[in-house]
């Protein structure tokens, strides 16, 4: 009992620190993102037979989220590849239902104005190609000199890509670290290695705030535990989806989700 009092108090200040940052609007849409993809997470878990904790949200009361998302706790351990691979696809596959129809309402309730008229401390979006090209058929392009300001629904849904795109990178027990090593094996480590270099790139080039993303990866460990079987092969049919997840994260990533906010080396060469 004591445990879900903790669940529900997590939620609660979650939805309180989510409606400070972006009103009820974002809030519902944003919280049903962030529960969709962890409950896939846990109901799959459950098919499993793997216990795993209900969703322990993060509220943060501050812009530009709100919070810092949610998490689950696996309790016993992945019996095999099988399972982790359905497991790592279940949670991003699930928000991003959410995400894409969240994206197209906000889209089509979005306001198309100057960019003279918007104010200076107006937040600028990097946007993904999968964001993009819902813009692109739903809002036409903008003309010269305007912007779109993005209606409530249509940012949480930008956010649900962020933390789509972050989960599944090919790296340690993230998401994406599961289909990884779920598909791949022994051979996951060099894409974990591959993965750090390109983010430590990424960080140095354009935008150093993904520097905190590294020494976090790198506190918690960037490789991945093998489940109890590791030697069960996955079928035709998880494969091919792992490949279209991987092509999820790709969709949904954008190296400088920030860009009035973003400094990477090549800035700081031109201030020196």
């Amino acid at each position: 009992m004591r445990g879900i009092f903790l669940h529900l108090f997590l939620f609660v200040l979650t939805v309180l620190s989510t409606l400070l940052v972006g009103g009820v609007v974002y809030s519902a849409t944003l919280l049903s993102i962030l529960l969709a993809h962890e409950m896939g997470h846990y109901l799959i878990s459950r098919r499993h037979r793997v216990r795993a904790s209900l969703p322990y949200f993060i509220p943060f009361p501050f812009p530009p989220f709100g919070t810092l998302g949610a998490v689950i706790k696996t309790r016993s351990p992945i019996p095999d590849r099988k399972a982790l691979f359905d497991i790592g696809v279940a949670g991003p596959l699930a928000g991003l239902c959410l995400a894409v129809p969240a994206i197209g309402i906000g889209l089509m309730r979005s306001e198309v104005v100057e960019v003279a008229a918007l104010p200076k401390e107006s937040l600028v979006l990097g946007n993904p190609p999968l964001f993009a090209l819902l813009q692109r058929l739903l809002v036409g392009q903008l003309p010269e000199g305007y912007d779109l300001l993005l209606h409530p629904m249509a940012y949480a849904g930008w956010v649900g890509l962020f933390v789509t795109a972050l989960n599944l990178l090919p790296v340690g027990q993230l998401d994406g670290g599961h289909v990884i090593y779920a598909l791949f094996g022994r051979l996951s480590p060099y894409i974990f290695k591959l993965t750090m270099a390109g983010i430590v790139i990424l960080c140095l080039i354009f935008n150093l705030g993904w520097l905190v993303l590294v020494l976090l990866l790198l506190a918690i460990g960037y490789r991945h535990p093998p489940p109890l079987d590791d030697l069960t092969p996955l079928g035709p049919w998880r494969k091919v989806l792992g490949v279209a997840t991987m092509a999820v994260f790709f969709a949904s990533f954008t190296p400088v989700p920030f860009p009035n906010w973003s400094v990477g080396l090549k800035d700081l060469l031109k201030l020196g």
